[in-house]
């Protein structure tokens, strides 16, 4: 399994309370791209429209080497995901201050495949007590190596 990108901004603004893997429509100059591990999942996040999951605001630069035919770098991707897993996203991102994030794109062999996760949005109180558990358990470490 080889990353192209993660969102690891997702862990300090987000609670993940639960991941899933979905497929990811591409053209052939998007899979180039990500191959380069040009990509970017700042600000993405995943829509349910009618039976179809969508990904917003996912940032794939263009193919270094394609021509006037490639793609746009912003445009709306679809999921690929089987309909009960979407009724499932659709039920549990309906209430309140749950939203589906994208955490990571990978290869998986070689499909490309994306993480999303139903996240609740932490609040700033949250996100220093993240921070202050995380840099005593570094310090605990440390001193457990010395």
């Amino acid at each position: 399994m080889k990353v192209v990108c993660q969102n690891r901004k997702a862990y300090h603004d987000y609670h993940i309370e639960e991941t899933l893997e979905a497929g990811i429509a591409l053209t052939g100059t998007e899979v180039k791209s990500l191959r380069e591990g040009r990509a970017n999942l700042k600000d993405s996040h995943v829509m349910i429209q009618g039976a179809e999951a969508f990904l917003f605001n996912c940032h794939i630069s263009p193919y270094s080497h394609g021509n006037i035919m490639n793609h746009d770098p912003l445009r709306t991707r679809k999921l690929l995901l089987h309909r009960n897993e979407i009724d499932n996203l659709t039920a549990k991102a309906n209430i309140k201050g749950y939203t589906v994030i994208a955490l990571k794109i990978y290869f998986k062999g070689s499909f490309v495949k994306i993480e999303i996760g139903l996240a609740k949005g932490k609040r700033l109180f949250e996100k220093r007590e993240s921070i202050k558990e995380r840099e005593a358990k570094r310090e605990i470490e440390r001193a457990m190596k010395n």
